[in-house]
């Protein structure tokens, strides 16, 4: 069992052991097309010939800028197992962020899903110089299309490519995954053959699922944990189904019935906040009855649930929160960011097991994960340790993390490395822990001020706080976002230039209260923040902002005595502020 080194190994275990008809699922304009493992295989190889026509070496870079479809898998798996390197980005970051990437690596070829994404690749193109050729999954005006870079090794040798692929070492890297840094320079985490698979293999005896499950996935593939998601349905045998889009999410569940899927803690409140209107609208009993089934459910313990009172919700109320999920969910495993304990257990309470684990980029990803057998989980915590990973806690309790899952460093980037994997080889995750029970691993602060927000992304503050500060309007900010849903800001304007403002523009205000709650003030400080929000990716725009009146000031406790902000004192101090700020919800 288990017999793979490398990821590309994977599919033929797969095809070995649990062949099937529909091993990648996605819908092309409207009509869902099967690909069987078979098939998919000879799509890889397909990508792998054309490759080998153009001259590709191990060790070369290649990136995909697309959301989850089959052909994203196919040009992974088809370079994998040349030995050439797979550097999967984001397609919603900036343009800058692309140019940085793209020369840092020394990216040759790019694979782009549409028009859009063709076109906005092809922008920088002349800046990135090592790019050659840029590919579209789709047929796109001016660009070759995925279809006509497979002809271009129609004629290869089949047997160049297993030769290639005899070569490829599991200890050799397998992708380069680039994360924010604290500076906002994005870093390329290197994560080896061996890094991937040594992760799979251990969540492979976690995940509730077999051979004849389907699951559905959502979160993009760019992101080593959806990543990993799939390299485990392969090894397990589940069918894959790719989901259209986040809007068109609950039609897909419905469709596709799925037995388990990832998620992160944004989507999940997204379902709850929907779940909890639809029971407001509700009047009478039907409504007393709802909430009472809420309560129930917020109470669960991990006991299984018996008697009267849950069959009652179980049918009425519970039933119909599975129905909207397919009907068939026998588990999720959420991560990338913290999940409030609240939702584990209303979800699980109502019999949709959710579980959450913990892991990074530099850990291919996962450390740690609650299971779904009794005992093996507990709210509030990430879980007990996978298996062949070990944890202990550093100075300030830090999570210090060894194992095969540890990545092999930070491309072109020694100095970074050696400060973040010691020389005993334990990596330090900038994030505060403590064991409950000697068994579950639980996070208590972090170390570094990066922070994520519930969609799992990592958002640099001090990046964002400095482009800001551009606007002659702000003086002080604090970005905020620390697993909600957007990102957010406490700005203190600049009174002095917002005087001179409102004299010019005829504005009547009286005093700095008056301009804060002014509509005039509001709308100019959104024009700056939007206008300043163009350099930032999409999930790092600030999306709402509340004005303060009080200065930040070292006597006052605000600032260190080098003038940098005390997040956490800002943060409880206007905690009210930032609690009214995410209690309106926003289109994201």
């Amino acid at each position: 069992m288990n017999d793979f080194s490398r990821l590309f190994d994977i599919i033929y275990y797969q095809n070995k052991n649990y062949p099937k008809a529909d091993c990648f699922n996605y819908k092309y304009d409207g009509v869902w097309r099967n690909y069987s493992t078979q098939e998919s295989i000879d799509f890889c190889n397909q990508v792998s010939r054309s490759l080998l026509k153009l001259g590709l070496q191990p060790n070369d870079k290649i990136a995909i800028v697309s959301p989850n479809r089959p052909e994203w898998n196919f040009v992974d798996i088809g370079m994998l197992q040349l030995g050439v390197v797979n550097v999967p980005v984001y397609p919603t970051i900036s343009e800058s962020d692309y140019k940085f990437i793209f020369n840092d690596a020394g990216i040759k070829y790019v694979f782009v899903s549409d028009a859009d994404l063709f076109k906005k690749i092809s922008n920088i193109k002349e800046a990135c110089p090592s790019v050659m050729e840029i590919y579209s999954f789709d047929k796109v005006e001016g660009g070759i299309s995925f279809d006509e870079f497979l002809q271009i090794g129609k004629e290869e040798d089949q047997e160049a490519v297993e030769i290639a692929k005899q070569k490829v070492d599991p200890a050799q890297l397998a992708t380069i995954i680039y994360t924010s840094g604290t500076t906002g320079t994005p870093k390329g985490v290197m994560l080896s053959h061996n890094n991937v698979v040594s992760n799979v293999k251990a969540v492979m005896t976690i995940f509730p699922i077999s051979k004849v499950d389907k699951t559905l996935s959502f979160l993009p593939l760019c992101h080593i944990f959806e990543r990993v998601a799939i390299y485990v349905y392969l090894a397990v045998g589940c069918s894959t189904y790719y989901g259209e889009s986040l809007e068109k999410l609950v039609d897909n569940l419905k469709e596709v019935k799925p037995n388990f899927f990832t998620c992160v803690p944004r989507l999940l409140e997204k379902v709850y906040e929907r779940i909890i209107g639809k029971g407001l609208e509700l009047t009478g009993f039907k409504k007393k009855l709802f909430f009472w089934a809420v309560d129930f459910a917020l109470e669960y313990d991990g006991e299984p649930r018996t008697g009267l009172k849950f069959a009652i919700y179980d049918k009425l109320i519970y039933s119909k929160w599975r129905e909207a999920l397919g009907g068939n969910v026998n588990g999720i495993v959420t991560g990338a960011a913290a999940l409030q304990e609240r939702l584990g257990r209303v979800f699980s309470g109502a019999g949709i097991p959710i579980r959450e684990g913990y892991g990074q980029t530099e850990t291919s990803p996962a450390v740690s994960v609650n299971r779904f057998e009794d005992g093996g989980f507990k709210f509030g915590t990430i879980g007990p340790l996978i298996p062949g990973v070990e944890v202990k806690l550093g100075e300030h309790n830090e999570i210090l993390v060894k194992g095969p899952n540890v990545m092999m460093g930070y491309y072109n980037r020694p100095d970074l490395t050696a400060e973040t994997i010691d020389p005993e080889g334990w990596l330090h995750t900038g994030d505060c822990g403590e064991f409950v029970d000697n068994k579950f691993l639980k996070i208590t602060d972090r170390v570094k001020e990066l922070f994520k927000t519930s969609g799992g992304k990592y958002v640099a503050p001090q990046v964002i706080e400095n482009k800001m500060k551009e606007s002659r309007f702000i003086e002080q900010i604090c970005v905020v976002g620390e697993n909600e849903k957007f990102v957010g800001a406490l700005i203190v304007p600049s009174f002095l230039n917002l005087t001179e403002w409102a004299t010019k523009n005829s504005v009547m205000l009286k005093n700095h209260e008056d301009m804060i709650r002014s509509a005039d003030v509001q709308k100019l400080i959104k024009d700056e923040i939007d206008h300043l929000n163009i350099d930032f990716g999409q999930i790092e725009k600030i999306k709402k902002f509340k004005l303060l009146v009080d200065e930040w000031s070292i006597a006052s406790g605000e600032l260190t005595p080098t003038m940098k902000i005390k997040r956490k004192v800002v943060m409880q101090q206007y905690k009210k502020e930032i609690e009214e700020m995410y209690k309106e919800n926003i289109d994201i």
